[in-house]
This record gives C-alpha cells, structure tokens and sequence, in this order.
C-alpha cells in the first residue's frame, strides 16, 4: 500500500535530527511540520533549513496539491504537485529522494511518482532508468512498457531487471532448494531401507498392532512396589523408509501464471521460482503465462530475464484456455502439481474453468490457487471464483514469495497447505 507524503516524513525525520541536539519542543515542531508540509503547518512557527528543506522539498514536489510544482520544490504560485516534463528534471529529483531519504522509502516514492504524475512515459529513456531504485514494482512497469520501448532504451531496462532478478534469486534460491529437497526425498517410500533412511514415525504407526506388553522387573516386585506402569515395545514387522534421490524426475510442476496487469508482481517472482525449480533434476518444470492467449515460456527457463521479457502485461484473461492448455500438457497426474497464479477475474467461460479444474484433480493432480506471489497484502480478486474452486478442493489464498516454498513442499507431499492467514481466504 502507498504511504502518503506525512508517512513517508516520518519515517525519515528520525535520521536528520535526534533529542539530544534538538529541544523536544523544537524537535516535535519540527516532525509536525515536516509531516504537515509548508502550507498546512504555518501555525508551527517552524521554519526548514539545510537537509530538512531539501526533503520537504523533495516531498512536496510529489504529495503537494495543485500543479505547476517545479522538482526543487519552488512552486509558480501557491501550494502544486508536479516533477516537470522532462527527464532531467525527474532523474534530478531521483538523486535527490535517494540522498535523503532509505532504500524502502524511495521505493515507495518512485511507485507513487508513477502512478500519480503519470511518469511511465519517462521510464522509456535512459537516463530515467539509470536513476531509479530497482525493486519489483518498477520491474513490473518496465514490463508493461515492454513493446513501446525503443530499442536505445531496451538495454538498460534490461540491466535494471537483471539486477532485481539476481537479488531475488539469491534471496530465493537456497530455501526453495532445501525444502523441496527435503520434500521430494519424503515423498518417495521403500519398504526396505536403510537404518539411517527409515521414517520411525510411520514405521510406529504401520506396527501398532504389535505392540507388546513387559511384566514388570523381579526386583521392584519384590520390594513391594505396587501399581508400577507396565512397559512395553512395537515389534516392527514392517519397516517403511524415505525413498533416496534420483536422478530421474519425480514430480511435474506446472505454473500457470495470469500476466494480467494487476498481477505484475506475481509474474515477476513466478518466473524467479520457475528458474528456480527448472534448474532442479528432480523436477520437471513448465511456465505458462496468459491473458486472452496462451504462451509457454518453458524453453526460457533458464534466464528469468528473458522469461520476463516474453511476457505482455495488461489485457483480458482466458483462465478456462490456459488451464485447457496445461491440461493437455499432462502425462503422469498423480505426480503432477498444477499452481494457478491469478486474481480469478475470468473473462473465457466460468463453468468450463471448473469443470476443468474437477477433472484434473479427479485425475489426481494436486491443484493450488495463488491468488497473489506478493510482497502486498490481500489482493483483490473474484470472491464467487474463489469459493467456487475451494468448494472442489483448490482452496484459493494469497502467499508471499518466502511462503511458496511451503505451499511446494505441502503439495508434492499431498500435505494440506499452509494457508498463512484466514483474510486471504475467500
């Protein structure tokens, strides 16, 4: 969610200024004005100097009312908004927000610029992107500017999302390998295994029945102990361990990602996992990326960048064909685990959709509905399509990019899935 321009002004204020060189009435003056901004917080009495008026500057230029506002923050006649029409302009006051103010923070600001002032545009020349703070809603823009930006620009928007890519790789990369690693060994059951591979838990529960009681020691008999609790023992007839890694692949994912332009963060970390899972040998990965058509990026798994770069963020959605699509590509369903990323908003044909879904997990495919692979909170989307694919067994939730390995995991082991909080239900 974006913060408005007194949010913003306070979490900064604390790094400018603290009590022990600033009297608390001066400094709490001085956090009222920069929260209000000049022309709300004249009864202050408070006047910026130095860093602070730069900053106040710097948010006045993007939350202040009006037009006409100048990036310097000096207006052409009372309170305005505005960054200029040029880039710059707009690459002068990225500098300037990214001085002042922490890494979070300019995120925020850079997201609000664009969707206030409308600076998409600018973001096509490069200049702008060698200013700008990379982070996945940026990422997100450039994709869906992707087919207007001239070919001069097209290599440094390249830069900028390989760099996010990479970091989210790294941030990504080491826990979705050990807990599906750990799923995918779990999986697999041997009826003779090693010492060292045996699942003592379903071992004991396997030979409950023959359990055996032990009398009770001569010598506490004979000392007179009475009532002592008898002990026993599980004879394990049957022995049941975890299966060993191979090299042959074990389970099919299929990700089925909406590209809808309100889903620009979830294609974003959905082609990270994909390249992720693709470079697994136990798995056999595909990516398939929709709106009113259906492409399959599978042949592109092994740069992000690239799978990125062949989506087209923005127009309608078909769910029924890209799940028709998918189905079709399904050759072994019990060990198949297809992951739906959408907001549900159909646009083909609802009963067909479901009816698909039915069939697929009749067939015995572990089916999985994201409603958002996002940083964000509860996402909107189509409650009635959301309960609707709950009711079949697909329940429908919002996961976050560093839940998604556990939602995996759950469902390569047929486990129920860790829903992380009832809101995100439908």
């Amino acid at each position: 969610m974006s913060q408005t321009a007194g949010e913003t002004a306070e979490r900064t204020t604390e790094r400018t200024a603290t009590a022990s060189d600033t009297p608390p009435d001066a400094e709490r003056l001085r956090r009222w004005r920069m929260v209000l901004g000049a022309d709300s917080a004249d009864s202050t009495g408070r006047t910026l100097t130095g860093q602070d008026a730069a900053m106040d500057g710097a948010l006045d230029a993007l939350y202040g009312g009006g037009a006409g506002k100048k990036p310097n923050g000096r207006g052409t006649g009372g309170r305005s908004a505005g960054l200029g029409a040029s880039a710059p302009s707009v690459a002068r006051w990225l500098g300037d927000i990214r001085t002042y103010f922490p890494s979070s923070v300019v995120q925020v600001m850079q997201r609000d610029a664009i969707d206030r002032l409308g600076l998409s545009a600018l973001l096509l020349e490069p200049e702008m992107l060698e200013a700008v703070e990379p982070d996945v809603h940026l990422v997100g823009t450039l994709l869906s500017l992707n087919k207007a930006m001239p070919e001069t620009t097209k290599e440094t928007a390249r830069a900028v999302v390989r760099k996010v890519v990479e970091d989210l790789e790294r941030r990504l990369e080491s826990r979705t390998r050990a807990t599906l690693t750990g799923a995918l060994d779990r999986s697999a059951r041997i009826s003779r295994p090693r010492h060292r591979d045996i699942d003592w838990d379903r071992t004991i529960r396997a030979n409950l029945k023959n359990y055996l009681t032990l009398p009770a020691p001569d010598a506490a008999t004979t000392a007179g102990e009475t009532g002592a609790t008898p002990t026993g023992t599980v004879v394990p007839e049957r022995l049941i361990g975890y299966g060993r890694s191979s090299r042959s692949a074990k389970k099919d994912i299929v990700l089925c990602v909406d590209q809808s332009g309100s889903m620009a963060a979830s294609v974003v970390y959905a082609s990270v996992f994909g390249a992720v899972l693709a470079s697994m040998r136990t798995l056999s990965t595909r990516l398939v990326v929709f709106d009113t058509a259906v492409v399959d990026l599978t042949d592109q798994l092994d740069d992000p960048v690239d799978v990125l770069f062949g989506t087209q963020l923005g127009g309608g959605t078909d769910i029924n064909r890209a799940l028709a699509y998918c189905q079709s590509r399904i050759t072994r369903p019990a060990d198949t685990v297809v992951v739906l990323i959408s907001d549900l908003y159909e646009g083909g044909i609802r009963d067909e959709m479901l009816k698909r879904v039915a069939a697929m997990k009749a067939s015995g495919v572990q089916f999985v509905t994201l409603l958002a692979l996002s940083d964000e909170g509860a996402p909107a989307y189509d409650h009635e399509h959301a309960a609707a694919l709950g009711a079949l067994g697909a329940p429908a939730f919002a996961c976050t990019p560093d839940l998604f390995p556990d939602v995996m995991a759950a469902a390569i082991e047929k486990r129920p899935l860790p829903i992380p909080d009832k809101e995100y239900q439908p």
